[in-house]
């Protein structure tokens, strides 16, 4: 929301908050039940008619909270508590997590995700992001190669050392003196959770080998779906560096979908997708036509699941992503490898490249994919 308004400080944002409580306050006083209207954002659609009309900037419509509903009021409860916090959080100039919110009023919130869907409200509301809240996250990236920079007093120098990883900072805002050499971005990403294993693999891998003191880059991991202060860090080197930036995901519809967060936004943050989505992202790989490029042997390959991951198959979250409008606008080509994937019927890790020697992602795959642009 940073780029649709001037960014919002402390004394506006609370200045915001006070006409907001006041005229809940008129309301009552007035005999009248309060009522708060909320723009809805979405960041995609499945519309297969043509009359898509998701946009980065503009809301599709309005949500409009009562207290006259007890679902709705139980809600308008949680936004209200958590609008308390966040105004001591703006007045103390204090930060907190979202966790840390849930704590104050568990027996009252419930669970995590009541916490979550207020305070993307109140950034609603307020029209600003939820670091301006001072509301942050806890931060999961890393990032290492030929990049220096500072935050908060603090020297991050990877240059010194390109191979060793430097936790990505919580508060990006206050990052700068950012110096680079590097000719290009490389994110790593996997989703750890769904394989069970270290989600820090790829990214180890290419430290081990040298990756960066042999390629002048830089390479950033979130470790599974990125978190905000690694989409924010990218999208201020992106922004100070104008380098061009490359994604290598799993080769299953997790790591593609992963791949689509970063390029296109979440459907949870939809509000704020243009200060945190990366339209310059490309695809590197792995795609599903590489299994043949590349000589995968059969047990390499793994067939796409038919028992149910967080609400859906492999086959369905692939179909789900086919069918988003924004790979159809921006990013058509997607589609052949998407449906590729569908039509084999099986998935495999990166680290399946390794059946040929553990640098071959390294030494081999990686340069090889960069100098003949062979991304999409």
């Amino acid at each position: 929301m940073e780029g649709k308004h001037s960014i919002p400080n402390r004394l506006n944002l609370l200045k915001k908050i006070g006409e907001l409580t006041r005229s809940l306050v008129e309301d009552l006083c007035n005999g009248r039940s309060p009522t708060l209207k909320i723009d809805q954002f979405s960041s995609y659609c499945s519309e297969d008619s043509g009359k898509c009309c998701c946009s980065y900037n503009l809301p599709k419509g309005k949500e409009i909270l009562t207290l006259q509903r007890e679902s709705q009021s139980r809600r308008f409860d949680a936004l209200l508590r958590v609008l308390l916090i966040v105004q001591q959080l703006l007045q103390e100039n204090k930060h907190g997590s979202k966790r840390d919110i849930y704590y104050m009023h568990p027996s009252v919130f419930k669970e995590q995700s009541v916490v979550d869907r207020a305070v993307n409200d109140i950034c609603i509301l307020l029209q600003c992001s939820r670091h301006n809240l001072n509301v942050v996250s806890v931060g999961n990236g890393l990032v290492m190669g030929w990049v220096r920079f500072a935050e908060a007093g603090r020297n991050f120098d990877c240059i010194s050392s390109p191979n060793t990883a430097h936790q990505i900072p919580v508060h990006v805002e206050d990052v700068e003196d950012i110096i680079s050499v590097a000719e290009y971005i490389l994110i790593v990403e996997k989703e750890s959770d769904h394989y069970a294993f270290d989600d820090r693999a790829v990214f180890q891998r290419l430290a081990n080998d040298q990756f960066c003191r042999k390629n002048r880059c830089i390479v950033i991991t979130g470790r599974g779906y990125p978190d905000v202060p690694t989409r924010r860090f990218l999208h201020l080197l992106i922004e100070k560096l104008r380098l061009p930036v490359y994604c290598l995901v799993d080769c299953d519809p997790y790591g593609i979908d992963i791949l689509a967060t970063f390029r296109f936004g979440s459907m949870q943050m939809a509000y704020d997708a243009k200060s945190l989505r990366l339209p310059g992202i490309q695809w590197l790989g792995a795609f599903p036509s590489d299994c043949e490029k590349y000589q995968l042997p059969q047990h390499c390959l793994l067939p796409l699941t038919t028992e149910v991951f967080n609400d859906s198959t492999d086959k369905q979250k692939a179909e789900g992503i086919l069918h988003r409008c924004y790979v159809e606008r921006e990013a058509p080509s997607w589609r052949n490898e998407l449906q590729l994937m569908l039509d084999r019927g099986v998935k495999f890790e990166i680290e399946a490249l390794s059946v040929h020697s553990l640098t071959f992602l390294s030494e081999n795959y990686l340069p090889s994919k960069i100098q003949m642009g062979a991304f999409i």
